[in-house]
């Protein structure tokens, strides 16, 4: 399946991701996000930007995303921890943005 991958320099990049697994992990894939605390909850390296297009497609974050989040920059209401979101066929095109970092 493919996610579509706004990066801060405007570029658009199609990312190829697997069924069961996190966005996180395809973005660590293509070196888009660090992934610091693999997926563990622990950081906010895998903070992205839903599409507002998709933001309704998603489960809501959980209270331990929602608090992890609170320590995110630049965080808007569709911002996400790439590592709680599990790709799925109906995921299939979910276009999101890299924040810029700082």
């Amino acid at each position: 399946m493919k996610i579509m991958v706004h990066r801060p320099d405007g570029s658009i990049e199609a990312v190829r991701g697997e069924d069961g697994l996190s966005v996180m992990e395809a973005l660590r894939k293509a070196a888009l996000v660090e992934g610091e605390c693999e997926g563990a909850l622990a950081c906010a390296s895998c903070h992205v930007w839903i599409e507002p297009e998709w933001a309704d497609r998603l489960p809501p974050p959980d209270g331990a995303e929602e608090d992890m989040l609170d320590v995110a920059f630049n965080l808007k209401p569709t911002s996400r921890l790439s590592c709680q979101i599990m790709l799925t066929d109906q995921l299939d095109g979910l276009a999101l943005r890299i924040p810029a970092s700082g």
